[in-house]
């Protein structure tokens, strides 16, 4: 069956060589479900326009003029250098000397407000598939794991990474602070928001070509969510946005976990070799075996991945470790196959 063709996302600069950026930029955003068109003359947008329908346009102020305001557009957006014309204000803006992820979580923003219900999401895609790493072991490096193979799977192909621990420690690891957060994205999810890959959208940050939504604060966030609202988000990110592959870090904080691990493709389970731990891996697939998820032992993968230790801090932190003898441990994995 051929797949639907994506919208079309266009940019128009009248300085060449940010137009031509900022569309490398996006390009190299795979969870973006739209193809991207550089201009940097309205009037040869307004000729292309004819005949594609664009979905979003940024466009400059200085590149505005009546041509394109007459425009048939999904979402018309400003791309702005701080003060521009009034006749303009009807449009929302974006800062243009940001960093351009800044630029493209507004822009979602903007077109994600009034996305809801307007027309279904793209049928395109394939659908992703999901990782779930999960331990009953703890200090199992497990968190590592996850990044690196999120890190190095993204070199391919377009990844998610959501962290569903208690605490997960990203704000003072990375030593930022976020304005979004997963406990927005399960908030715009109850509001029944058609939009919510559009939410999710505008609240990604990435390293290394992996995104990831910045992890709730609160351990409650996390605690208060029902299996049903996990399993309608895990269903909205596969089938309805662009990522290929979702992976879930997994804390035993999450309501009915099982049922979370059973909708996983695949499970590896970072352990250790000490007499505790193997006792409470042991537990753990008992009851597995007691709670009839038969199905979920046979996609565990057990893991024994190396200790990782740095004293880089910020992104430094994550991007070192797809180059350690973790990332060493992944690609070996990767190229193993199953066990």
């Amino acid at each position: 069956m051929n797949q639907k063709k994506k919208n079309i996302f266009a940019v128009c600069d009248l300085e060449v060589e940010y137009a031509y950026n900022f569309m490398e930029y996006l390009n190299q955003r795979r969870n973006l479900p739209f193809e991207v068109q550089a201009f940097t003359s309205p009037q040869i947008l307004c000729e292309y326009a004819k005949t594609q329908p664009i979905e979003i346009l940024l466009i400059s102020d200085k590149a505005m003029c009546e041509e394109v305001r007459r425009l048939k557009v999904g979402k018309l957006i400003i791309l702005t250098e701080g003060v521009h014309n009034p006749e303009l204000d009807q449009y929302p803006s974006v800062y243009k000397y940001q960093a351009s992820d800044s630029v493209v979580r507004e822009v979602m923003e903007c077109y994600g407000a009034e996305k809801a219900a307007r027309e279904s999401l793209p049928q395109w895609k394939r659908q992703a598939s999901v990782i779930g790493i999960y331990s009953p072991v703890g200090r199992c490096q497990k968190t590592s794991f996850a990044l690196t193979l999120g890190q190095i799977l993204a070199k391919d192909r377009a990844v998610l990474y959501l962290n569903l621990e208690s605490y997960s420690g990203f704000e003072q690891l990375l030593g930022e602070v976020w304005e979004r957060n997963l406990s927005d994205l399960l908030y715009f999810l109850r509001q029944d928001n058609a939009s919510i890959v559009h939410k999710l959208s505008g609240m990604i940050q990435s390293v290394q070509n992996l995104d990831f939504v910045p992890p709730a604060l609160a351990p409650m966030d996390i605690q208060c969510t029902d299996v049903k609202e996990w399993l309608r988000l895990i269903d909205s990110i596969v089938s309805e946005s662009a990522y290929e592959v979702l992976i879930l870090d997994l804390g035993d904080c999450v309501q009915e976990l099982y049922q979370i691990l059973d909708v996983c493709t695949k499970v590896y389970v970072p352990v250790r070799g000490d007499s505790v731990s193997m006792a409470k891996l042991a537990q753990f697939e008992n009851l597995l075996r007691m709670w009839d998820y038969e199905s979920v032992l046979e996609k565990l993968q057990k893991i024994k991945p190396p200790f990782y230790s740095t004293n880089r801090t910020g992104k430094g932190y994550i991007e070192e470790l797809a180059w350690s003898e973790m990332g060493d441990y992944v690609r070996q994995l990767q190229r193993r196959g199953p066990e």
